[in-house]
C-alpha cells in the first residue's frame, strides 16, 4: 500500500531532493555549489556558473553540441551528472581561450571557416581538442589503417570518423576538417 503523499510513482512532484554541495574545478576554478544530485553537468555549467558556451542541444547525448573536457578527455556534459566530477579537471570552450589569445583550433576555425551559426562551434572545438590528444597517444578509431601503428594518419575520413558525435546542422563539415587538420599539422594543438 502507496504512502498517501506519494503515488505509485513516488514521490509527488512538490518534492524535491535534498541538495548535494560540490566543488568544481572549471576552468582552473573551483567553484563551490549546492546543487540537485539529479543535475546534469551541462545545467551546472550553463545555470549555475552562468558558461552559456557549452550548448544544450538534443539533451540526449546525440549532437554533441554540449561537449567538454574532463580530465582531457571529451564528455558529453548533457548525459553526466554534476556530482560526478567533483575535483576533476573541467574545461569549457570559454576555458581554451579568449577573444585576445584564441586556442590554435579557435583560430583555425575561424581562419577555416569551420562554423556557420556557430550553435555547435564549442562543442565541436572542445571535442576536436580532445580526438588530437587521442591521436597523440596513439589510441585507434574506427577508421584507423594500421592499428598496431604507433603512429597515425590524420586523414580526412581519420578525422570525420572521431568527429562523428558532432552534429553541425549547417553543414560546415569540410571546413571543420579542414581547420582540425590544419591544427594538426601545424602541431600546435
Amino acid at each position: 500500500m502507496s504512502d498517501p503523499g506519494t503515488g505509485p510513482a513516488g514521490p509527488s512532484d512538490g518534492d524535491t531532493a535534498p541538495l548535494s554541495a560540490i566543488r568544481l574545478n572549471v576552468n582552473d576554478h573551483m567553484w563551490r555549489l549546492e546543487v540537485d544530485p539529479r543535475t546534469s553537468l551541462l545545467d551546472a555549467l550553463r545555470e549555475h556558473l552562468r558558461l552559456s558556451g557549452t550548448k544544450k542541444g538534443c539533451d540526449h547525448g546525440q549532437c554533441g553540441a554540449c561537449t567538454v573536457l574532463v580530465n582531457g578527455r571529451r564528455v558529453n556534459s548533457c548525459l553526466s551528472l554534476a556530482v560526478m566530477h567533483e575535483d576533476d579537471e573541467i574545461v569549457t570552450i570559454e576555458g581554451l581561450g579568449d577573444p585576445d589569445h584564441l586556442h590554435p583550433l579557435q583560430r583555425a576555425f575561424v581562419e577555416k571557416d569551420g562554423f556557420q551559426c556557430g550553435y555547435c562551434t564549442p562543442g565541436q572545438i572542445c571535442s576536436a581538442v580532445g580526438m588530437l590528444a587521442e591521436v597523440e597517444a596513439g589510441w585507434p578509431s574506427h577508421a584507423t589503417t594500421d592499428v598496431a601503428s604507433p603512429q597515425i594518419a590524420l586523414t580526412d575520413a581519420e578525422i570525420r570518423e572521431r568527429m562523428s558525435g558532432n552534429i553541425c546542422r549547417c553543414a560546415a563539415y569540410p571546413n571543420i576538417v579542414a581547420a582540425i587538420r590544419g591544427t594538426a599539422e601545424g602541431g600546435t594543438a
